[in-house]
């Protein structure tokens, strides 16, 4: 049975504007999980891509069509010296391999197939 935690923190990750922290997500959920067991699931076993497609697969394949394809791509607006918010908070750079400050977008834009052949193969 799959562990109702992955959900929860799969879902706390998407939707936060700020830092995550267990403690965060257990004050989220009412103390329903406490920040202990939340750090123990994360710490029990490595999570890779798979794991993640496993997660997601059912919702991809719901909404899939063959009339085009939607491109996710994440970028981070570097504010080295902007003081900490809501919006500008620290985000891990895997071009540079570190954590930044700044703001992280999410740009999402649906494509053609005629895009979907030329560019995405």
């Amino acid at each position: 049975m799959k562990n109702p935690l992955l959900d929860l923190y799969s879902d706390y990750l998407i939707s936060s504007f700020s830092l995550i922290t267990a403690t965060g997500l257990s004050l989220l959920l009412d103390n329903e999980y406490s920040h202990d067991q939340i750090t123990r699931f994360l710490s029990g076993a490595e999570h890779n891509s798979r794991d993640l497609w496993a997660l997601v697969k059912p919702t991809v394949r719901a909404v899939e069509s063959d009339d085009g394809v939607l491109v996710f791509d994440d970028t981070i607006q570097e504010k080295p010296h902007s003081d900490e918010n809501e919006i500008i908070a620290w985000h891990f750079d895997h071009c540079k391999g570190r954590a930044v400050k700044g703001v992280n977008i999410l740009i999402r834009s649906p494509a053609s197939n005629w895009l979907k052949r030329e560019f995405l193969r």
